[in-house]
């Protein structure tokens, strides 16, 4: 089952499990649509695999299966223009 991680892990983004703006790879790396698009060409820089939209949980569905709530950044070099 999948993660629905809380945030982009570029730029800190918040993306809640009914994100439509949520992009993961097969290794559940999560970014948002932005960072997907504008730094990473659609190809997650972790793996190499392709970051498509992440599917949306049913809200019925995330109270028996929630989304986690643990944040995750990682310090990539297309990110270092977002850090202050």
């Amino acid at each position: 089952m999948l993660k629905l991680k809380p945030n982009c892990e570029c730029c800190d983004v918040d993306l809640p499990p009914n994100s439509y703006e949520a992009r993961s790879c097969s290794f559940e790396c999560t970014f948002c649509k932005d960072c997907t698009d504008n730094n990473f060409h659609g190809i997650c820089p972790n793996c190499g695999g392709e970051l498509l939209r992440r599917p949306i949980r049913p809200a019925d569905r995330l109270v028996k299966s929630p989304a986690s709530t643990e944040r995750f950044v990682k310090d990539h070099p297309e990110c270092s223009q977002l850090k202050p």
